[in-house]
């Protein structure tokens, strides 16, 4: 009561007469109401949830994570059936909390709720950063909303919470979460500085770069309209470099902090220059749009998707580029063939034809056509300088120091999905990646967007690719975060809006990729496939159980797992990982 009262009162002060005064009035009033409302409401409030002290809830699970066998039987057919997940017992969602944790709970969710904290928070934060200064700020916040959200600053303090709850059946992702907070005219200076020559200017006019993939300054603050994503902004090699050592850092203490049984996150635009995941997110589209041209009339997926077995032998390679006007000698039909036949099995199909080793080579002495109106010779494809190529491979490197550290400490690897303009670059990133790293195991694990219009078409391919290369296939599937940007950019720079039309759209898509994943993990060896459920909705949840159900896929195996972030949504989280505690299917992200 106390707490909605102050919070309240600082409402009304803040749109009082003079409203150019209300951000000093919520950054003064706001924090007092949070400390006033967390003194006054400790003790009403635990006896109204009838809650034990710190840690000592007195509950009964035998029947929730049994032990014997032919008990989890029983509970593995309920669960499975999804007849008795009840998310709203507050005695298995609040397990792991302390009546304190619980109080700041709901005066965090509380403050949620108000419009105005929402929308301005950045500049409260800035505001009170100022009148509270450093040590009383930082004080407030470990109190309040960085206390709920994050689990911890350093391994010290990270790892009491990592072993508390996987004492519930609640497993750890690690993620780095700091990001620099500046604002958007810095931002683009930003863009503007890294947008140095990466681009090929040869004697013949280079390809246009598809709209999706011109940058914009208008959209140079990436961190704008963005739900629950960090960004990172280009300074230097030298920052990607720290921002490396800052992954392997994060790596050991997923190593140390977890025994060897969490992930750690990650995000391929720390790690190069922006300008060259857009460069290269362009050329695989446009060599992908290439490639259709080339087996046009081909066999197609019931989707009408090109399939991706669909095949160009030497001689038909040669005769298909002469249909577009691309005249080569033998010599250098055979020189490009063996390039592009990654595979050396004699034919080039689309996982040949999308290998990032094209893209290290200057293809544009091959993808080169006479314009017939201006009699000029253009480019097919877009190409990088010879030092835009040296960061490329900079950045590739990076991510292989990642990757290796990783397996050898025993890690697991989420590769963060970003912007689709960048998307492209970084699935293919993700599987080259697998590819090298996921032998004995799901080391790698890559991140789909099914708020994304093609997103199951994406998964369909790169499962292919893993089967294909027989290697492990790791994938996290969320909803999306940069929905409201995305549209905007679309509408901006005229291209097709990538995102599904509305939130149904969206849950159909989250649908179909999981019966997609579940169709392949029982098509494959088991263990060849492992997927990772990031969501927050209950319906999502039921339906993935009734799914593994249906396909026969039990928790015990190992291959469904589900995750969501730190304190936003303990009720699925919990529940979950007491009913499936023995298979440790439920993770935390304490980013």
């Amino acid at each position: 009561f106390w707490a909605c009262l102050c919070l309240d009162l600082s409402r009304v002060i803040c749109f009082g007469p003079t409203e150019g005064h209300a951000g000093s009035a919520v950054a003064f009033f706001v924090p007092v109401a949070m400390l006033l409302g967390l003194v006054a409401s400790v003790r009403p409030v635990c006896k109204m949830l009838r809650i034990a002290p710190a840690l000592s809830v007195s509950v009964n699970f035998s029947s929730v994570a049994p032990t014997n066998t032919k008990s989890r039987q029983t509970l593995q057919k309920k669960v499975n059936g999804s007849s008795i997940l009840n998310f709203r017992d507050p005695t298995v969602a609040h397990i792991a909390k302390t009546n304190t944790e619980l109080v700041r709970g709901l005066l965090v969710y509380k403050m949620c709720t108000l419009p105005f904290l929402v929308k301005k928070n950045r500049e409260l934060m800035n505001i009170s950063r100022r009148l509270l200064g450093k040590r009383l700020f930082r004080f407030l916040m470990k109190s309040t909303f960085y206390g709920h959200f994050v689990g911890g600053e350093h391994p010290d303090s990270i790892r009491p919470v990592v072993k508390r709850i996987r004492k519930y059946g609640v497993k750890s992702i690690l993620d780095y979460s700091a990001e620099e907070d500046i604002g958007e005219s810095e931002a683009v200076e930003k863009v503007k500085d890294s947008l140095a020559t990466v681009v090929h200017e040869p004697d013949v006019r280079p390809a246009d770069a598809t709209k999706e993939f011109q940058t914009s300054l208008r959209f140079a603050d990436r961190s704008k309209k963005v739900v629950g994503a960090r960004t990172y902004f280009y300074e230097s090699e030298y920052q990607c470099d720290k921002n490396m050592d800052t992954f392997l850092h994060c790596i050991d203490n997923v190593s140390n902090s977890t025994d060897k049984e969490g992930f750690a996150a990650i995000k391929v635009t720390a790690l190069g220059r922006p300008q060259l995941l857009l460069q290269m997110s362009d050329f695989l589209v446009q060599m992908e749009r290439l490639f259709h041209l080339l087996v046009k009339g081909s066999a197609k997926n019931g989707d009408g998707s090109i399939n991706s077995s669909t095949s160009l032998d030497m001689d038909s390679f040669r005769e298909r580029l002469g249909r577009l006007g691309i005249q080569i000698s033998y010599d250098e039909n055979v020189k490009w063939f063996t390039l592009l036949d990654v595979s050396g099995d004699g034919v080039v199909d689309l996982l040949d034809w999308s290998h990032l080793r094209a893209f290290e080579y200057d293809l544009s002495q091959l993808f080169t056509v006479k314009n017939k109106k201006t009699g000029k010779m253009e480019q097919l494809v877009p190409t990088l300088t010879a030092d835009g190529l040296e960061q490329m491979r900079n950045m590739l490197q990076r991510v292989d120091t990642i990757a290796r550290h990783a397996q050898s400490s025993g890690v697991r690897i989420m590769v963060d999905a970003e912007q689709t303009y960048f998307q492209p670059a970084i699935r293919r990133i993700t599987m080259e990646m697998m590819r090298l790293f996921n032998h004995e195991s799901a080391v790698i694990f890559n991140t789909y967007q099914c708020y994304l219009k093609n997103a199951r078409e994406y998964l369909n391919h790169d499962l292919q690719h893993a089967r294909v290369e027989n290697f492990y296939f790791g994938a996290k599937f969320v909803r999306g975060a940069y929905m409201d940007q995305e549209r905007a950019r679309a509408a901006a720079l005229d291209y097709d809006d990538p995102i599904c039309v509305d939130y149904e759209a969206t849950t159909n898509m989250y649908k179909s990729c999981v019966i997609e994943a579940l169709k392949a993990i029982q098509q494959r060896p088991i263990g060849r496939v492992a997927i990772m459920m990031a969501t927050h909705n209950e319906d999502t949840v039921r339906f993935v159980l009734e799914k593994m159900h249906e396909y026969n896929v039990t928790p015990e195996q190992r291959l469904i797992c589900f995750g969501q972030l730190f304190g936003m949504c303990d009720q699925l989280s919990f529940t979950l990982g007491q009913l499936f505690q023995f298979s440790s299917c439920v993770y935390f992200c304490l980013c």
